[in-house]
């Protein structure tokens, strides 16, 4: 009789608050740790994989993603999860709304969201969940039933579509996001979302304390103001044109509406996503500081870390809020070290060459917002943060731990057992050249293209299932729906 599914033999552990000092096996059954220890039994055990030497990090969390914003969600629910796996990503929450993009349609979430569960069912290759955007007065009556029917408990407000578009200005909001034409998406909405939300975690008790809102913090009027000035004025080109074009203070001054937002409807739990620059992080800081009983979360993407103004070419990195200066990037990583930013996501959004670039390709307000980069995730994060002094274990908190447990993922985020056994096997010990082709994302380009990494991840498990194999995709699709709070 077998003790075990899947043994793996000699790794270095790694969880956020500790790291091994001497390699281990971990033992896996039915999906999950098992147990964990020094020469435990190759012969229980079906299957036996030897990570000689390499490096065992809990499966990240990467809690923002956008599948089906730009292709067929089924489609991006399949190739991007290969891609997801390929850096070290086990299980994915994906942002969706009503609206153009994602699947073009209006109306209730009660029969919006079956759609998107049954259009991902069977496709993907890593876990994954969803955050909604309550972008109607219907919606908000619909959050309790989302959050016991469905398990969704975190939901999402984007600061600028009020009067800004997805890529740049849009005053019809009834087209662009398919709300009625009696209703407004603006901050006395925002304020309305986040009554209704505070409403629902009284109401759920004991699970209250993940249910949460996620903010995308930029000023949609600030923003108008200097796209016009970038581009009457011509004096920049390329992403130092659009950094100018949305401005960092945009960020902080979103922030801090949003802040006393949640001080005046009571709302604890507020997550400030994807922060790109020295002042949005200070305005981040300053809130805390200010509303201390307030439970902020702060996130930086991978992109935001590692690409800047100069070293990412052309426009592929156009994103929003917009890759910065390197004087933001160090910021970011200065406050990382200092422990005040609370996780690292990827932001992924496969956005195919062909919808990505308008002509001329080179003009930044033509292309389209956003691009994938799960694949470099753990990778990413390894080679620059290692470098800068983090330790594993503080990587692993970034990653991973934060995430899971901000977003109700009670059985993921750590390396111990009764957890589920998502591990990304990583080799600390190889140089490489990052190129697009080597993705398994349908995204043609990368604004990675030629960064040089020194961590790639070999292998990846996905509650005990090998679905990343010395770097290649194996096996049929097992990623399943989580269902949270």
């Amino acid at each position: 009789m077998t003790s075990f599914d899947l043994l793996i033999k000699h790794a270095k552990l790694v969880n956020h608050d500790a790291e091994s000092p001497t390699p281990v096996d971990i033992g896996i059954k039915d999906g999950l740790i098992t147990e964990i220890g020094i020469g435990l039994d190759e012969r229980s055990a079906k299957k036996v994989v030897d990570s000689s030497g390499r490096v065992a990090y809990p499966g990240a969390v990467d809690s923002h993603q956008h599948w089906g914003i730009y292709n067929p969600l089924d489609l991006d629910a399949a190739s991007e999860s290969r891609a997801s796996a390929q850096g070290g990503v086990t299980t994915a929450i994906s942002y969706m709304r009503t609206g153009q993009y994602y699947l073009n349609k209006g109306g209730s979430y009660l029969d919006f969201f079956p759609e998107v569960l049954d259009l991902c069912k069977d496709r993907a290759h890593i876990d994954y969940g969803f955050h909604l955007a309550p972008m109607t007065k219907e919606h908000l009556s619909e959050i309790p039933v989302l959050i016991s029917l469905f398990g969704v408990s975190s939901f999402k407000i984007f600061m600028f579509y009020g009067s800004h578009g997805l890529h740049g200005r849009s005053n019809d909001q009834s087209s662009f996001l398919m709300t009625p034409p009696d209703e407004r998406y603006d901050i006395a909405h925002f304020e309305f979302v986040m009554r209704a939300i505070e409403k629902a975690r009284q109401k759920f008790g004991d699970r209250a304390d993940s249910i949460s809102l996620s903010l995308h913090c930029e000023t949609a009027e600030i923003m108008s103001a200097y796209t016009k000035i970038v581009e009457e004025e011509k004096k920049y080109s390329g992403l130092e044109a659009y950094h100018h074009s949305r401005p960092p203070h945009s960020e902080g001054l979103a922030i801090t509406i949003a802040s006393y937002l949640a001080h005046e409807t009571k709302l604890p739990n507020i997550n400030l996503l994807h922060l790109t620059s020295q002042k949005a992080v200070e305005a981040a800081l300053l809130m805390k500081k200010t509303f201390p009983h307030i439970d902020f979360r702060r996130e930086v993407t991978v992109g935001h870390l590692l690409a800047d103004i100069e070293n990412s070419k052309g426009v592929g990195g156009k994103v929003n809020p917009p890759i910065r200066p390197r004087s933001d990037v160090e910021a970011l990583w200065s406050h990382l070290k200092a422990g005040e930013i609370d996780w690292i996501v990827s932001d992924h959004a496969c956005c195919k060459e062909e919808q990505k670039f308008g002509v001329p390709k080179e003009d930044v307000f033509l292309a389209k917002s956003g691009f994938g980069g799960a694949e470099y995730l753990l990778p990413g994060v390894i080679t620059e943060g290692i470098k800068r002094g983090l330790t594993r274990p503080e990587i692993a908190r970034l990653t991973s731990f934060e995430p899971a447990k901000r977003y109700g993922l009670k059985n993921k985020g750590s390396l111990r057992v009764g957890f589920d056994a998502d591990i990304a096997l990583v080799d600390e010990n190889v140089t490489y050249k990052v190129t697009a082709a080597n993705s398994e994302s349908t995204q043609e380009y990368t604004p990675f293209e030629g960064f040089t990494l020194n961590a790639k991840v070999t292998d990846t498990f996905v509650r005990g299932n090998h679905i990343l194999e010395n770097g290649k995709i194996i096996g049929t699709a097992t990623g399943k729906y989580q269902f949270r709070a």
